[in-house]
């Protein structure tokens, strides 16, 4: 028998928050795509029609935060008026609060990744492309406003940020500090550099220079976590005197 769209999605939904629970409880290998089958109310082999493996399940619990954290952000009383920073800072907030409710889960999934890239990626991060065209979208609507310098690089950039977005999310995991005190400061600073330097026009010369070393080392400096908010501030504080 045939189901409805919105009964489709609604049963995925439940298999990637089934999948999250049972995961957090027993560990990425303690669980079943059977296991999670049954805890679903679902077919053994049904539950391979929503997706073929463990692996993938993972990866969609990602897309689906991506997704929910723009529909969030989309509900924003006054988001035509946001500057920025401000519409990249929601975006992050949105998503980061998806992550909160289930971020043993999440560390997990990270450790996952990490551990067999090449078995879970493919390609792109789950959520970049989504991710991307938001970021394309805001850098569009800041350069119509005369918030930022003509930018002609704007889909790299985007799929730069979409990269750091995950970055932070490492970043947020290993943050112990009072309600994720220090990921707060990093992402303003970092975001108040980047708007200072797109402003500027400055980045169009580091991105044509060193688009990759500023990818590899940004991504660095988020994993290790070493100095990167002293970085930011002195960086920031460079920036600042730019076209005085």
């Amino acid at each position: 028998m045939r189901i409805s769209k919105s009964q489709t999605e609604k049963n995925r939904r439940l298999v990637i928050q089934t999948a999250v629970d049972l995961m957090t409880a027993q560990g990425f290998e303690g669980t079943t795509m059977k296991q999670i089958a049954r805890a679903a109310d679902l077919g053994d082999a049904t539950i391979y029609k929503y997706f073929p493996s463990k692996e993938k399940l993972v990866l969609a619990y990602f897309q689906q935060a991506a997704a929910d954290a723009l529909a969030d952000m989309a509900k924003t009383p006054g988001l035509a008026s946001f500057t920025l920073q401000e519409r990249m800072q929601l975006l992050i907030d949105a998503l980061l609060e998806r992550f909160l409710a289930d971020r043993e889960f999440v560390a997990l999934a990270h450790k996952l990744v990490a551990g067999a890239p090449l078995l879970l990626m493919g390609d792109d991060l789950p959520g970049k492309t989504l991710l991307s065209q938001a970021f394309v979208e805001m850098l569009a609507q800041a350069e119509s406003k005369g918030e930022i310098a003509p930018c002609g690089f704007k889909p790299s950039l985007a799929a730069l940020l979409a990269d750091g977005v995950y970055a932070i999310t490492a970043y947020w995991l290993r943050d112990d500090s009072d309600e994720f005190a220090n990921t707060t400061q990093m992402v303003d600073l970092s975001l108040g550099l980047l708007v200072l330097t797109l402003h500027s026009g400055v980045i169009n010369k580091a991105l044509e220079l060193g688009g990759f070393m500023l990818r590899s080392q940004l991504s660095r400096l988020l994993r290790d976590g070493h100095g990167l908010l002293d970085l930011l501030k002195l960086a920031r504080m460079g920036l600042g005197g730019v076209g005085k």
